[in-house]
């Protein structure tokens, strides 16, 4: 009994977690959504496609990654200069 009280639990505070989750990524959208616009405006040399599609490239690659088994370390995602990689 006591074993599907505590499914019943987690499973109810799983739920949560991912239910604010999405309102704040619906909202973050909504508010950053007039900036987009703008930025895309202003963007003459076409700097933000560039790095959007280097971004798609890295997801694509880190996804392979994940699926051989081989995982990033925790050293790398809070490293200071973990957003400077395309720097290199």
């Amino acid at each position: 009994m006591q074993t599907l009280a505590v499914d019943i639990v987690t499973t109810f505070i799983d739920d949560a977690a991912a239910l604010v989750t999405g309102l704040g990524r619906a909202a973050l959208k909504l508010a950053m959504t007039p900036i987009d616009r703008i930025a895309n405006a202003c963007d003459i040399a076409g700097v933000l496609a560039e790095r959007r599609a280097t971004f798609r490239m890295w997801r694509a690659n880190r996804s392979r990654v994940r699926r051989e088994g081989r995982r990033f370390s925790l050293l790398g995602r809070f490293s200071p200069f973990r957003h400077l990689a395309h720097l290199t």
